[in-house]
C-alpha cells in the first residue's frame, strides 16, 4: 500500500508539475504576442492613409481636373456625400482599435465641416417682403392641374416653372389666372405673378445651337428658349427676375459626366446677369447643376444662394422620390433671403423650392 500511494503520490505530483509548466509557457506566450501586437498608434495605416486622402480629396476638390470626363464637376456635385466616408471609416478605426486612423478622420471630419457644417442647422428667420418659388413641372407631367393647384395654394408671390410643353401651358394659365393676374411664357419657361410685370424678353442662352441658329425662324427659337427675364413690380422697388432653364446632362463611360450644353447655357447666363442694371435681382430655375459645381462661377460670383443663406438643411431637390442634389435654385443679389424651403412633392420629378426675400 505504501509503494503504491508513493508511485500514484510521485505520478500526481509530475502532473502538477506538468500542468504547471503548460501554464508559465502559455502566459509567456500571451506576453510575447502582447508585445509583438502593433499599439494603437501603429495599428490602421491603410485606414489612416484613406483618411488622409478623403480629407485632402475635399479640401483640394477644386483642384480636379475637368479634362477628363469632367470629373471635378462631377465630384463637386455629390461632395457633399463624401462625408458618409468618415463614419465607416470610424467604424473601421474601432474595430481595429486605430488611434492613428481616428487621429487621422479629424482632417476630413473638420474639412467637411467648414464646407457643410453650416448647412446642418436651421438658418431661417421670421418675416420677408416677397415669396418667390420656383419649379420644374416636368415635361411628362401626368397631372399638370394638380402641379399647378399645388403651387398657387403656397402662396408664393413670384413663381416660375420651366419645362413647360406647348400641350401643358394652356392648363398651367388656367389654373394660377385667379392667384396670378400676371404671367409671361417665353418658350418652355414662364413666370406668374401677384404684381405687374413688364421689361419682359427672352434670354437667348442657346450658345450651342450652332451655325444653323442663326438661320431659324423665330418661332422655332422662341419654341426653343429656355430663359427670361423681367421686370416685377414691388412696393419697395423694381426687382428684376430672371428665370431659366440650363441644359440636361448626362453620365456615360465615354463621354464621362457631359455638361457641355448646360456650362454654356451658364456662360451665357452669367453674362446677362453681369449686364443688368438692376441693383436687385432673383434668379429661378433648374440649372442642373449646384452652386458647389465650378461651372456656375460666372453666376454664383455674382448672384448667392438663398438655400445657403437661409435654408434648413441642404435643401435637396431631385430627384423627387429620393433627393440627392439641390439642381433647382434661388440665387439673389440686392436683397435677403429671410428663408429658404422645399414644397410638398407634385407629380414632377422635381421638388419645388421657395424663399421668403426682404429689402
Amino acid at each position: 500500500m505504501t509503494q503504491v500511494d508513493t508511485a500514484e503520490s510521485g505520478q500526481g505530483g509530475a502532473g502538477r508539475r506538468d500542468t504547471g509548466a503548460m501554464t508559465w509557457r502559455a502566459r509567456i506566450r500571451r506576453v510575447t504576442r502582447a508585445a509583438s501586437r502593433p499599439g494603437p498608434w501603429k495599428r490602421g495605416r491603410v485606414l489612416a492613409a484613406l483618411a488622409l486622402l478623403l480629407g485632402l480629396f475635399m479640401l483640394l476638390h477644386a483642384k480636379i481636373p475637368n479634362r477628363i470626363g469632367n470629373l471635378g464637376s462631377l465630384v463637386e456635385t455629390f461632395l457633399p456625400w463624401f462625408g458618409l466616408f468618415i463614419p465607416v471609416l470610424l467604424i473601421g478605426a474601432l474595430w481595429r482599435r486605430s488611434a492613428f486612423t481616428v487621429a487621422a478622420l479629424l482632417l476630413p471630419a473638420v474639412v467637411w465641416l467648414n464646407l457643410f457644417g453650416g448647412l446642418l442647422g436651421d438658418r431661417s428667420r421670421p418675416g420677408g417682403d416677397l415669396t418667390v418659388a420656383g419649379h420644374n413641372v416636368a415635361a411628362g407631367n401626368p397631372d399638370p392641374v394638380g402641379t399647378a393647384r399645388d403651387l398657387a395654394a403656397s402662396g408664393a408671390d413670384v413663381l416660375a416653372l420651366v419645362e413647360l410643353t406647348p400641350q401643358a401651358v394652356g392648363r398651367y394659365e388656367n389654373e394660377l389666372a385667379k392667384a396670378y393676374p400676371y404671367h409671361t411664357v417665353q418658350g418652355t419657361v414662364g413666370l406668374w405673378s401677384k404684381l405687374p410685370l413688364s421689361d419682359i424678353q427672352p434670354i437667348d442662352i442657346q450658345m450651342d445651337a450652332g451655325p444653323l441658329a442663326a438661320t431659324r425662324p423665330v418661332d422655332i427659337k422662341m419654341a426653343y428658349n429656355r430663359a427670361l427675364r423681367t421686370t416685377v413690380a414691388t412696393d419697395q422697388g423694381p426687382l428684376a427676375v430672371y428665370v431659366a432653364h440650363l441644359g440636361s446632362v448626362r453620365v456615360n463611360p465615354r463621354a464621362g459626366f457631359w455638361t457641355d450644353h448646360r456650362d454654356r447655357n451658364a456662360q451665357a447666363l452669367g453674362k446677362a446677369i453681369a449686364a443688368e442694371q438692376n441693383e436687385r435681382v432673383v434668379l429661378l430655375g433648374d440649372m442642373n447643376g449646384t452652386t458647389d459645381d465650378r461651372a456656375f462661377a460666372d453666376i454664383t460670383s455674382q448672384l448667392r444662394s438663398a438655400q445657403v443663406s437661409a435654408g434648413d438643411g441642404f435643401g435637396f431637390s431631385w430627384p423627387a422620390k429620393f433627393p440627392l442634389v439641390r439642381i433647382d435654385q434661388i440665387l439673389v443679389r440686392g436683397v435677403h433671403p429671410e428663408s429658404s424651403w422645399l414644397l410638398p412633392a407634385t407629380g414632377s420629378d422635381h421638388l419645388p423650392v421657395a424663399a421668403a426675400i426682404s429689402w
